[in-house]
């Protein structure tokens, strides 16, 4: 594995930029939490994955490229993913066979995810359906801005459409019946399609799971698209978040639905570019055999 040195001053500036970038992200969710707070547009990405706010503000260079270093300066990265030696840090071969068969899989996922056509007719009512029927809602402290009445007359217009079976798995047993589609684990890998926003959001996940791998402008990209499509998502649910300035999405309506298609396909076609980029960092370090198990 021959990989490009970065000199000190060259990765120190790269990681220092990614901190001022990531911090305005990291720092009001800890002051929330000194503070015994929750916020559930904001706080989502750090729970329900979980990922913690250290390992967003972990600085990863990428497949490919070491870093020229003393050995006080290998403390700040994680030993178990890489190595220091002969003054350079640089990803461990170990950490990267462990991952073939993992990396491999997300290759499949991910490509075949890409070819099927944006789907952008959900609406977001899976949110919707996470209520219907129940006064036991997930985001407990806030009312719903609509009556279970209205809830149930917006479904059963416009009808469930979900392709997720992560927002499906929370479908109250009212609602699940009226989704077209009874999802399982397993149907992840048959149905996936690159218009779902909770699938867009994945990508967050899928490149820290890898973050080594891909980098952290990579990482970067995917957390400020899912962090997008989570406001969107919360605009459009049935919760009334009007204290916390979210300013909701009326997909009862006809204007609101129009708006909220119109944003799920820019959202769709910013998730197909990373999801090339993703794939593309994949491809090199495994399908071109450059590292082996």
């Amino acid at each position: 594995m021959n990989n490009k040195v970065l000199p000190a001053e060259v990765w120190h500036s790269l990681r220092d930029e990614h901190h001022a970038k990531v911090l305005p992200w990291i720092t009001p969710r800890l002051e929330r939490r000194s503070r015994h707070e929750s916020h559930p547009v904001d706080d989502f990405l750090f729970e329900y994955y979980p990922i913690s706010t250290n390992k967003l503000l972990n600085w990863h260079p990428g497949f490919g490229l070491s870093l020229s270093a003393d050995e006080s300066e290998f403390e700040d990265f994680p030993s178990g993913s890489y190595e220091f030696s002969e003054n350079k840090i640089q990803i461990r071969r170990e950490w990267l066979a462990k991952n073939q068969e993992a990396a491999i899989g997300l290759i499949t996922f991910l490509s075949e995810t890409q070819q099927r056509p944006i789907r952008s007719g959900c609406f977001g009512l899976h949110e919707w359906a996470m209520v219907l029927g129940t006064q036991d809602v997930r985001h407990e402290k806030w009312k719903l801005r609509l009556s279970q009445d209205q809830i149930r007359a917006t479904i059963d217009e416009v009808g469930l459409r979900c392709t997720h079976f992560d927002a499906f798995r929370f479908f109250t047993p009212i609602a699940a019946p009226l989704n077209p589609l009874q999802l399982t684990p397993v149907d992840r890998n048959e149905v996936e399609q690159p218009g779902c926003l909770h699938a867009n959001m994945d990508l967050y996940k899928h490149t820290q799971r890898f973050a080594p791998m891909v980098g952290s402008d990579l990482v970067r990209k995917a957390f400020a698209l899912a962090k997008d499509i989570r406001n969107v998502d919360m605009q459009t649910a049935p919760y009334d978040l009007a204290d916390l300035g979210v300013t909701p999405i009326q997909v009862e309506t006809q204007i609101g639905r129009d708006e909220f298609a119109r944003l799920q396909v820019g959202f769709a076609e910013r998730s197909q570019i990373l999801r090339s980029e993703l794939l593309d960092v994949l491809k090199t370090a495994y399908v071109s055999q450059e590292i082996k198990a």
